[in-house]
């Protein structure tokens, strides 16, 4: 892990070490493997024979002239060329290898979403430390001031008992967001497949720290991003890329009751000339299984329904692909209008900040009660996190919104 880890870097390292994509990584390259089997052609056999024949008469004696033979077989080979059946094994396999490389794709995509999300909870959790940090250094010089003005006798104990009260308040908040800022940090590693003690770094990442809209969603629709969502989707491929695999299986199984044809060249011979046991004698020969008794049935009937499978695989794909891009751009829409409610000199953050520097200043002149001061701190403090939840979430909608779309927005 980098000492300052920004996305760009985070991004980097998942697409090396994340162990999602390892994983979709190691199964293309069976699905590979696959295909090297399915388009293999099988060895032919060689058989041979060697001995010697023998009488038994007043004892027995082997014949002088030694009997041996040889034989080549095709293993099924050119049948297997010929019928079919060898280029229909390529295209199941072909096509599961098409469905682990978009596999792969799609892990990416779903992890790239994760790693940009938990980023962010990162960033906003430091963010976060340091507004505890600031507010707390407020409660604590609140708290010097109550103390002094106490042992002066112009407060009483009541009202230091309060002020103690918030700064413990405030404190506590400070431990909370260490809590949360280790976890978010430890989430990260994880998704970037660090497997050994994780160090303490800084997420950076400025631009994430305002609402900006990104440029391809100032007049995205969830109509347009539905289209560009059918078309990019890398598991709505997948689930189609499963559905010509399911159909060459189906048809595989068909052609698998043609039955199996073996050619075969032998050659065999016990002494020479036509007083031979056995001449020098050549042959060819064929061997076939017949089916009489089993056509492939249950393969057949197992194929037609991965194939049935697929297909309403691939309507379940696109139905899904329907409700991710509408869920997330509805989500988008709502975490933007909230994070932009925040930001800005007439935000909600901007006037409780303004609030509370007026109160301040009202309770140094006396212009105040001390309640009005926690109030407005305690209001501050509130309102600073709930804009920092809530630009969190905006980006999280915006991470979620390129997921369900399978593009990046930015």
């Amino acid at each position: 892990m980098p000492g300052v880890l920004n996305l760009a870097d985070a991004m980097e390292l998942f697409r090396k070490n994340g162990l999602d994509v390892l994983i979709a990584e190691a199964a293309v390259e069976s699905a590979e493997g696959d295909v090297s089997v399915a388009g293999a052609v099988p060895n032919p056999s060689l058989s041979g024979s060697f001995g010697k024949s023998f009488v038994c008469k007043d004892g027995c004696n082997f014949l002088p002239a030694p009997a041996f033979g040889v034989g080549l077989a095709d293993q099924t080979a050119i049948e297997d060329s010929l019928s079919g059946k060898r280029g229909l094994r390529l295209d199941v396999a072909r096509a599961a290898l098409r469905a682990a490389r978009l596999d792969r794709a799609d892990a990416e995509r779903t992890g790239v979403a994760l790693v940009r999300t938990q980023f962010v909870q990162a960033l906003i959790a430091q963010e976060s430390l340091l507004t505890a940090e600031e507010t707390a250094q407020d409660s604590a010089k609140l708290r010097d001031l109550m103390n002094v003005r106490y042992r002066s006798g112009a407060v009483s104990e009541a009202d230091l008992a309060r002020v103690e009260t918030d700064a413990l308040e405030a404190q506590q908040s400070v431990a909370t967001a260490q809590l949360q800022l280790r976890t978010a940090k430890l989430g990260v590693a994880f998704l970037l497949g660090i497997r050994t003690a994780v160090p303490d770094f800084k997420v950076d990442a400025p631009e994430l720290l305002t609402a900006t809209v990104p440029q391809k969603l100032l007049a995205a629709t969830s109509e347009s991003l539905l289209v560009d969502a059918l078309e990019a989707r890398p598991d709505l491929q997948a689930s189609q890329a499963q559905v010509v695999r399911a159909d060459a299986s189906l048809s595989l199984a068909k052609r698998l009751v043609f039955p199996d044809i073996t050619l075969s060249v032998n050659y065999a011979q016990e002494g020479t000339g036509a007083n031979a046991i056995t001449p020098p004698t050549a042959s060819v020969g064929l061997s076939i299984t017949l089916p009489i008794f089993y056509q492939q049935q249950g393969e057949i009937r197992r194929a037609e329904a991965d194939a049935r499978t697929q297909a309403l695989g691939k309507a379940k794909a696109q139905a899904q692909v329907v409700s991710d891009v509408e869920t997330a751009f509805a989500g988008y829409r709502t975490a933007l209008e909230r994070a932009q409610r925040m930001e800005g000199d007439a935000g909600m953050l901007a006037r409780a900040r303004r609030a509370r520097d007026l109160v301040e200043i009202q309770y140094q002149k006396g212009a105040a009660s001390l309640l009005e001061i926690l109030d407005a701190q305690r209001t501050f403090r509130a309102v600073a996190f709930e804009a920092q939840s809530n630009l969190a979430d905006y980006w999280t909608a915006v991470f979620r919104l390129e997921q369900a779309v399978g593009r990046t927005l930015q």
